[in-house]
């Protein structure tokens, strides 16, 4: 039975991506920070589906945390076959007024412990000539973002590296897929701080993390290097290719702050 590692599997599209690989048969390592939300998902999957769930609590966001989880598995005798780096949270606000501890967790946990867990098990994947990973990025990767600098540099950091180390691994039986969503019904504008307007305005109608999940999902196992979810979303991270860059900043930083 192969086993996929989900991060931030307590809730949205990670909660959403780990009942999609349990469907299929394949074992999970889950997690997050909230073990009793990870405990609570082991018990949902486990009434649905004969798969073995094991739960890993940890804080990815802190220094080391990364490697640590990895020889945790290990120690588990535990193989991973498919990643799922969906573990990440943004900020916002103007860049002078932002707090540097939450910058850097932010750096740490989007961008860190991301291409830790990467360097981790690509080499065991390679070895066995098998392995299947998905870095969530976001549409936020195609532009910068005022009121959020620090947030969307470190997805314009996920959609190169996943495209750079894709292309490293051809013929290896190995492939990375960058998954784009844009504004999805999870809890991420709260906690990024989002009030009801803007980008995140509650009169709009957003996809649920289940459509998200699905989409990611099934780009995955087809192995898509990059796949942006939505069809208004992709001609949006499209269009900055036909207009000056100055003018791609000014156009986002009024749909970030109108």
């Amino acid at each position: 039975m192969k086993t996929a590692l989900i991060t931030g599997a307590s809730s949205g599209i990670g909660r959403a991506m780990s009942f999609l690989f349990a469907k299929d048969g394949i074992g999970l390592v889950i997690t997050a920070r909230n073990e009793s939300a990870l405990i609570e998902l082991q018990k949902e999957i486990n009434t649905q589906y004969s798969v073995p769930v094991t739960v890993i609590a940890c804080d990815l966001s802190e220094t080391g945390a990364a490697h640590a989880l990895h020889q945790n598995i290990q120690s588990k005798g535990i193989t991973i076959d498919y990643l799922i780096n969906n573990a990440g949270f943004g900020d916002t606000g103007w860049f002078v007024q932002t707090q540097w501890s939450k910058n850097d967790q932010m750096i740490q946990l989007n961008i860190t412990a991301l291409t830790a867990l990467c360097q981790c098990f690509i080499p065991e994947m390679k070895e066995r000539k098998f392995g299947r990973i998905l870095n969530v990025a976001s549409t936020a990767a195609f532009q910068p973002g005022p009121t959020m600098a620090v947030y969307f540099a470190t997805k314009s950091y996920v959609l190169h590296f996943s495209e750079a180390i894709n292309s490293e691994l051809k013929g290896t039986g190995v492939s990375v897929t960058a998954l784009c969503p844009g504004p999805t019904e999870t809890n991420f504008a709260n906690a990024a701080g989002f009030k009801d307007d803007g980008i995140f305005d509650k009169k709009q109608k957003f996809p649920s993390a289940e459509e998200v999940a699905q989409f990611g999902y099934q780009a995955l196992m087809d192995q898509k290097s990059v796949v942006i979810h939505g069809l208004k979303n992709y001609i949006l991270a499209n269009s900055g290719r036909l207009f000056p860059r100055n003018w791609v900043v000014a156009i986002t930083k009024w749909m970030m702050t109108k």
